[in-house]
This record gives structure tokens, C-alpha cells and sequence, in this order.
């Protein structure tokens, strides 16, 4: 994060405490292909990162050498045997269904995002079944590494803000990202201090 990020987040006083507990995160966009990218993240929708991970390394095995396939394989796949790795049918057909946008040229590559603001990827790639606003938003923050998205409905960065705040409850996506305006353009950082807030509220010594 630079030093105008870290700025920026300090002015506001429980943005600035949180910084200086959790440290200095750095964003490093993985800059996976699409397809890659939102197969993880289908996979990953409500479980938890050790359940996903195991299923990712079974749909993996499914294809030679163990590699991430390519579209076409995946295209070429039936259901059921998606389903042998663990994943449930409407995840399944959502990434043979995604494979075969990418196959016909309809998912924009890397590149082309970069010709793109946040906005118009999100449009873009929720016509997709199975891909809704936030695992696009995973998208911009962890594969492109976009500077400046909350994501005002993830229940960890709800219950960051909560914690990190002291609230009694948790705050709707509406008041988050009223509450937000004051962090842009540097939101995606200030929402990844919130999950680190959210990730230590169990821990009595933080």
C-alpha cells in the first residue's frame, strides 16, 4: 500500500488505530485468467477456505496433469463428473456454463479489464449465471488488484466494520458504504483491514 493510501485511510481516527494494529498489507493482485479467477471463486461461495481449497485440488485432478484446465476442457465436461469433486450441481453447470462464454470469446481477457472501469466488469460479467456482484468485486480486488471497491455486502467486512467500530450490530450495506464514501479512492484497502479486523475478533489479545 503506499504511503498516500495509508494516509488517506489515517484521517479517519479508527481507520488509522486498525492500520497500526494489523500493520501494513500489500495488495498483490494474483492476475489469473478469468476463467481461472471466477472458477476459484464460484467454488469458494459460502464455504469456507479450507472446504474450498479441498474441493478446487479435487476439480483440478479431474484433468491431465493436474493443471488448471483450460476452457475447453471444462466446457467439454459433464455436470456429474464436476460433481465428483465435491461441487454442488448449480456450481457445477455454472462453471461449464462459464467455460463455454469464455470458449466463444464473451468473457473479456485481462486485458481487455484493463480497458474497463470497475463498473462496467461488474455489468459485464454478472450477465453470467452464477456470477453475482460480489464474486465480481473478488475479482477486482484479488486478480486485478482495483484500488477502490468495498464490498458493502461481504459479512466479513460487515463484521470488521463492526468490531473495528464497536457496534452494537451490524451495519447494512447501505450505512457501509455511506460510511465508506471517506475511504475512496483507496476502499479495497480499507476492506481489507476490515477482514483482518473481523479474522482477529475471536482473539482476546488483539
Amino acid at each position: 500500500m503506499s504511503k498516500r493510501a495509508i494516509a488517506h485511510l489515517s484521517s479517519d481516527p479508527v481507520m488509522s488505530v486498525l492500520i497500526e494494529k494489523v500493520g501494513l498489507i500489500r495488495l498483490r493482485p494474483r492476475r489469473l485468467s478469468p476463467f481461472q479467477s471466477l472458477t476459484h471463486a464460484v467454488i469458494h461461495q459460502q464455504l469456507n477456505s479450507n472446504a474450498a481449497g479441498t474441493i478446487l485440488e479435487r476439480f483440478k485432478r479431474l484433468f491431465p496433469d493436474d493443471a488448471f484446465p483450460t476452457p475447453g476442457q471444462v466446457a467439454r465436461t459433464s455436470v456429474d463428473r464436476l460433481r465428483t469433486a465435491g461441487l454442488s450441481r448449480p456450481k457445477a453447470t455454472y462453471i461449464i456454463d462459464l467455460a463455454k462464454r469464455c470458449n466463444a470469446g464473451l468473457i473479456p481477457s485481462v486485458a481487455d479489464c484493463e480497458l474497463l472501469n470497475d463498473d462496467e466488469i461488474i455489468a459485464r460479467l454478472t450477465e453470467i449465471k452464477g456470477i453475482g456482484r460480489w464474486t465480481v468485486e473478488m475479482f477486482l480486488i484479488f486478480n486485478l488488484g482495483r484500488p477502490d471497491v468495498l464490498p458493502v455486502h461481504d459479512l466479513g467486512v460487515r463484521r470488521g466494520f463492526q468490531v473495528a467500530y464497536r457496534k452494537r450490530s451490524l451495519p447494512t450495506p447501505e450505512q457501509l458504504a455511506k460510511h465508506g464514501v471517506r475511504w475512496s479512492p483507496h476502499r479495497t484497502h480499507a476492506a481489507r483491514y476490515l477482514w483482518r479486523a473481523a479474522d482477529s475478533a475471536a482473539n482476546p489479545n488483539w
